[in-house]
């Protein structure tokens, strides 16, 4: 079923609500990708115990396919100077939620009470910000299935999955602010961005 062992569809099977899937990403390691940008599979994901946002979100969304939603993933772009973001999207009781990977102590999950996705990528968005506290998300994606790619073999592939990422790269995006918006954003509070550099697994020599 959905061309995974029984191992992994053990694994998958037992995180039956989107919490659960929650839960499971938190206790993973941070990919921090030391040797060379990667999208690993969620079977290598799985066997390799870490990840990063956009291989955690795919993991996520495969998750929620075993247990009766479909896959969704939402692109979050920033502006050239910080990251983007990758999340796992479902619905619950008519309303929007988000699985989040993230090694910072925000833009993580999102309970299932947004009505539209634009709605539940606004959330993010005073969280958003880079290192000078510079608020920084510009735009986002509608849902994106991931059965577009099952010919692909992405649910039990063990190579790189970049081929989603460029995906979501060239899909459309839609702004969240105009310009006068933008030239007008107050940047983060010094406290803010103290609790933002907040870290929930350290770089050690062991990940080098």
């Amino acid at each position: 079923m959905f061309s995974l062992n029984k191992k992994e569809l053990k694994v998958l099977k037992k995180l039956n609500t989107p919490s659960k899937i929650q839960d499971f990403l938190n206790k993973m390691k941070i990919n921090f990708e030391e040797n060379g940008d990667t999208c690993l599979s969620p079977r290598m994901v799985l066997k390799k115990n870490m990840c990063h946002c956009s291989e955690g979100a795919i993991l996520a969304a495969l998750a929620l396919r075993v247990n009766g939603f479909p896959p969704l993933l939402v692109d979050l772009t920033a502006v050239k100077d910080d990251f983007d973001h990758v999340i796992a999207v479902f619905k619950k009781n008519k309303k929007w939620g988000a699985i989040s990977k993230t090694n910072h102590a925000v833009l993580r999950y999102r309970e299932p009470v947004y009505n539209l996705i634009r709605e539940l990528v606004m959330s993010y968005f005073h969280e958003y910000f880079n290192d000078s506290g510079r608020k920084t998300l510009r735009s986002f994606s509608l849902p994106v299935n991931l059965s577009r790619f099952d010919k692909l073999g992405w649910m039990n592939s063990e190579e790189d999955l970049d081929y989603i990422l460029d995906y979501l790269d060239k899909v459309k995006h839609y702004s969240i602010l105009n310009k006068k918006q933008i030239h007008s954003l107050r940047k983060a509070d010094e406290i803010e961005i103290k609790g933002g550099k907040l870290v929930e697994w350290e770089k050690t020599r062991k990940n080098l």
